[in-house]
């Protein structure tokens, strides 16, 4: 068991050795891949490998499914920049010792973009027209998957995700095949737990005539809990808990990048989040709260993006069966 954990996770190192390499070199396509909807995540400041437990793991760490006992299903939904539109849903069901499998989808709605041509310039008597031709065009793009997951050892679980995209400019559109590969790790010591994953490895994409890589992601993370009842690392104190997550992130289009997320449960029924992530652009801070009671949970997120751009909010729904 321990040299298939060390093969698996040198197969992840060596991957992201590539995507190291390949950094800065260009400008990756399909970059709405990069834009996540699930609220309790962008709460947290996207430091989620190593913490999702719904079948939300689809899009962070498939490995992480192995957490869903029975079936989990939820849906987001987020209004992001120029009217853009985001929504996602996944589903995940564990059967027997056979594994967890699991389905999902994202699809982004761009809106209508006015079409505006060079020979439409010019004043149309007094008024200026910028170019505009009266037409508008509306581009999309999604991506429909599937994952499995198993438990190896009662510490150790990996997960794979196969997955079809699809981005369509009106002008041009292509469509891939991607892979997603991720491991959990329970070190056994209190609660602390260790995942890697790697996100959207596949070839690259040809529009007209100029390749663009994909925009290949690999985490590492960490996380526990600091106080509750489920072996923390600092106290226990009962119907309380503290989750502390950090994840290292290496894209292949820029600098290592760092997220820190906590989350502090009431109850295991009222939570409040923060996040904050280090060396972007724009992102900074996060805030969220959740609410979930039975089997039902509501998640919402709000994420700042800085002094030029508006902040985003986001809304999860889910359930178990």
């Amino acid at each position: 068991m321990k040299t298939l954990l060390k093969n698996i996770l040198l197969c992840l190192l060596l991957l992201q050795v590539s995507i190291g390499w390949a950094q800065k070199v260009g400008t990756t396509s399909f970059q709405f891949l990069k834009v996540l909807t699930d609220a309790r995540a962008t709460a947290m400041g996207e430091a989620y490998s190593s913490v999702a437990t719904g079948s939300d793991a689809v899009f962070w760490n498939p490995a992480r499914l192995t957490y869903v006992k029975g079936t989990d299903l939820a849906a987001s939904y987020m209004d992001y920049f120029l009217d853009v539109k985001h929504f996602s849903f996944s589903a995940a069901s564990t059967i027997g010792d056979v594994g967890t499998f699991g389905i999902f989808g994202t699809v982004t709605d761009f809106g209508e973009i006015p079409v505006a041509t060079v020979d439409r310039l010019g004043f149309i008597g007094d008024v200026y027209n910028p170019g505009l031709t009266g037409e508008t065009i509306q581009p999309s793009a999604f991506v429909f998957g599937v994952s499995y997951a198993r438990d190896m050892t009662d510490k150790f679980s990996f997960g794979i995700t196969v997955k079809y995209g699809k981005e369509d400019l009106v002008a041009a559109s292509e469509d891939i095949i991607m892979y997603d590969a991720g491991i959990n790790y329970k070190t056994g010591y209190k609660s602390i737990e260790i995942a890697a994953s790697i996100r959207h490895f596949g070839p690259e994409v040809k529009f007209v005539k100029e390749k663009y890589p994909l925009p290949q992601t690999f985490n590492i993370g960490f996380s526990s809990y600091l106080i509750g009842s489920n072996d923390p690392l600092l106290t226990s104190i009962e119907g309380q808990s503290l989750l502390f997550a950090f994840d290292i992130v290496q894209p292949r289009d820029y600098d290592q990048q760092y997220n820190l997320g906590l989350e502090y449960g009431f109850n295991d029924m009222f939570f409040l989040r923060g996040g904050y992530k280090l060396n972007y652009d724009e992102e900074s801070f996060a805030l969220g709260l959740g609410i979930k009671y039975d089997s039902y949970r509501i998640d919402y997120s709000y994420n700042d993006y800085g002094e030029f751009l508006d902040s985003v909010q986001r809304f999860t729904i889910g359930f178990g069966l």
